[in-house]
């Protein structure tokens, strides 16, 4: 058995190898890029109704047919492109995520010009700095809380879409906004020391 299989994990990420990679490297960990926040939150927003195993095996070709997620190019995507997709295997191909995506970019460069960057905005819910919980039990981790309901709230108003109190609350978790890996796992202690 390899000392990376004997580590202690969360245990959503213990098993699965694509779910523990994304586990063991990604999901906690504070994130302040904000390509990478716009592709969490559209990915997270693809997720709704499915499950994060889905995503993650897709996500590559999200990639590649949505830009590398460049916000700016996302953005200017045609009609007529976003409708090709939809033929694409390779993604969810659901109309309002597909269009969603698209929107979410044009709603993301509104808020770089006003606040300076998407990491602003999104981090300005938790004053900058990650929410560590303690939580020692799987059962424990909510789906929602009222931080995420206000999140989401927000966020709808400024014309974001896909963007209800569970998926936000999922977007804070993978992003580090909210530290919600169990007390035992190895990825807690090493996710609380990280800066933000």
């Amino acid at each position: 058995m390899t000392k990376a299989a004997e580590r202690q994990r969360c245990p959503w990420g213990a098993t699965d190898p694509l779910l523990r990679d994304y586990h063991d490297t990604e999901w906690g960990t504070p994130l302040h890029d904000d390509q990478q926040l716009f592709e969490f939150l559209c990915l997270e927003g693809a997720q709704a109704g499915l499950s994060w195993r889905t995503v993650l095996a897709k996500r590559d070709h999200y990639r590649r047919v949505f830009h590398d997620f460049d916000i700016a190019r996302v953005a200017a995507m045609k009609d007529r492109e976003l409708e090709k997709l939809l033929l694409d295997p390779g993604i969810i191909r659901n109309r309002l995520k597909v269009f969603a995506t698209r929107d979410n970019a044009i709603t993301a460069l509104t808020v770089i010009a006003e606040l300076g960057s998407l990491d602003n905005y999104l981090w300005s819910f938790v004053d900058g700095k990650s929410l560590v919980n303690r939580w020692t039990e799987s059962g424990s981790v909510p789906a929602s809380t009222l931080l995420s309901d206000g999140m989401s709230k927000a966020m709808k108003k400024r014309g974001f879409r896909f963007v209800g109190s569970t998926i936000v609350y999922s977007l804070m978790q993978a992003t580090g906004m909210i530290n919600d890996h169990l007390v035992g796992c190895f990825r807690h202690k090493a996710c609380t020391a990280k800066k933000t």
